[in-house]
């Protein structure tokens, strides 16, 4: 048996550490700890059922509730959690956890705000086990199933021929998890990191009657806050979900700074960035942050976006493969090298550079200038082709649809006039605001979109997923599904080339042609630090947070 407590294991799917480190020493005074967080979510979370939930409003909450076995520290490696050893057989196919016993469920019964001795209990292996079983179980249609397919009978579960008992987990006994794959799987750790894998007690599920995760008296905490207020009204304006301190579960290794976090329910992220002018929360995050000065503000941003040209597969011009390789041959990006502001940076892979393996990006780890496609001469043939599969003598003008509320266009503008120049047609920009944006991916309503392709959890495997599930993906990938053989990687450095042999086999379809990476931001007053921001699943951390104020 192998052991360790710091896993040096691969493609880690949790938060790759991108948080506020504001005021410098001379600001500071004390702590930091204790702090009162006033904050702010763009909408009222959908469901605080970890299993489930998927948008950013629920990803928030939810970080700052739950824990799970392992997590990942500020330098990218994945830790122990609530599990304090582990050990992996020789074949790389059992996991057995030996958990702590001092991670606590608690739930606040008579709503008094105190820990009283008969409102918590241990966190167990059973709570583990019934949340891979609900997680794996087909009448539950959790969207993160399919990145859980390497443990052992998933398959026939989801398929309905085993039931749910049949999941590769078993609890030894109260404090011994043991998980059981199909195959050796080198992004497994890391999918334990995610909230799709934190405990969920049954005997509390069920109390719940179908409710769990719906209000603010069906969710029980085993992490860093509990919930203590929920409220929401669509009609109404005074709208919050207030979460205290949860300090049973407070130990040495794993502080909890911040007294209470209270989120006041907005409509807009819009609304989120009024707050933040009125000082009314202590930061918001936001993928363009222009007019904020970096001077007066802490402005970290991560590359956790890939934009890129996708094709209507219903369009009578664009349809045509041909004409799409023609497009794909004829961006230069090079022809904006030393234009590019440090919003973006040329792509020409699809795994943006926030994408990490044992903290290190994956794209330090594969460069993506080996998927440089430009080709003029190329081109240009691709065209005739199309001209003459089309029974065309010119393509007709036609713009790309972009979601001005994610990227400023006029880079697009640029790179549009090298394709100009290659193919001679015209390629205009349409600005939409996003939601005109995506109502036009979804009614089909375009030629060409700069399609923002974000993974909702850090992991090339859940990027490759988005081309699995993504309606207007789907088509780009040319049906093939690169997912399975990802997951079958048995270490580190084959994980590593078949992200590569999947990017490649992708953009051989020139059906997504990456042309930015884009970032992503959180944006804190000065006197905040270490409030972590995950910009795959929208989630900001409170849970080491300091306040200098």
């Amino acid at each position: 048996m192998k052991k360790r407590k710091i896993i040096a294991l691969a493609a880690c799917a949790a938060v790759m550490a991108g948080g506020v480190t504001a005021c410098g020493d001379d600001d500071k005074r004390g702590s930091g700890a204790g702090h009162m967080y006033g904050a702010a979510l763009a909408s009222n979370p959908q469901s605080l059922d970890p299993q489930f939930a998927g948008d950013p409003a629920s990803a928030t909450v939810i970080k700052n509730m739950y824990s799970g076995l392992v997590m990942k520290d500020s330098s990218g490696s994945i830790v122990c959690c609530n599990a304090k050893d582990y050990s992996v057989s020789e074949d790389g196919c059992v996991y057995t956890f030996d958990l702590r016993d001092d991670n606590y469920w608690f739930f606040d019964t008579n709503e008094n705000d105190v820990i009283d001795d008969d409102e918590y209990f241990p966190v167990t292996a059973d709570d583990y086990v019934f949340a891979l079983r609900r997680l794996l179980d087909p009448k539950m249609h959790s969207p993160y199933a399919r990145e859980f397919a390497c443990i052992k009978n998933s398959q026939r579960v989801s398929e309905g021929s085993y039931s749910t008992e049949a999941v590769g987990a078993a609890a030894l006994d109260d404090h011994t998890l043991q998980i059981t794959l199909e195959y050796p799987c080198a992004e497994f750790l890391g999918l334990l990191t995610t909230p799709a894998a934190f405990p969920c007690n049954e005997e509390f599920f069920i109390s719940t009657k179908g409710r769990y995760g719906l209000d603010d008296r069906s969710v029980m905490s085993n992490g860093p806050f509990y919930v203590r207020q929920w409220f929401y009204d669509p009609y109404g304006s005074n709208n919050i979900l207030y979460m205290r301190k949860n300090t049973v579960n407070e130990r040495d290794d794993y502080e909890v700074l911040p007294t209470f976090v209270s989120f006041s329910i907005q409509d807009s992220e819009a609304e989120v960035r009024q707050c933040f002018k009125e000082e009314e929360t202590e930061c918001f995050t936001a993928m363009k942050v222009g007019g904020y000065n970096p001077k007066k503000y802490s402005i970290v941003g991560q590359k956790a976006t890939t934009l890129g040209l996708i094709f209507n597969p219903d369009d009578k011009l664009y349809s045509n493969k041909e004409l799409c390789k023609a497009v794909a041959f004829s961006a230069d990006r090079e022809a904006l090298r030393g234009e590019l502001d440090g919003d973006m940076q040329i792509a020409y892979g699809i795994i943006p550079p926030a994408v990490d393996i044992l903290g290190r990006s994956y794209r330090d780890l594969a460069s993506d200038k080996q998927f440089d496609m430009f080709d003029r001469e190329k081109a240009v043939e691709c065209l005739a082709k199309a001209k003459e599969e089309l029974k065309i003598s010119s393509v007709e003008s036609v713009k790309i649809i972009v979601d001005s509320g994610t990227v400023d266009s006029r880079y697009l503008h640029l790179l549009s006039q090298s394709c100009q120049e290659s193919l001679g047609i015209y390629i205009g920009i349409e600005d939409l605001t996003s939601e005109e944006f995506n109502q036009r991916i979804a009614d089909g309503n375009y030629s060409i979109a700069l399609y923002p392709l974000k993974a909702d959890f850090n992991s090339g495997l859940a990027v490759f997923g988005e081309f699995d599930k993504n309606p207007c993906l789907k088509s780009a990938a040319g049906g093939l599904n690169v997912s399975e053989s990802i997951l079958q990687c048995p270490s580190v450095t084959e994980l590593v080339n078949s992200y590569a042999d999947a990017e490649r086999t992708l953009l051989e379809q020139h059906g997504f042609i990456p042309l930015f990476y884009k970032n992503s931001y959180i944006v804190a007053n000065k006197d905040n630090e270490d409030i972590i921001y995950d910009p795959f699943t929208g989630a900001v951390d409170y849970r080491i947070a300091k306040n200098y104020s």
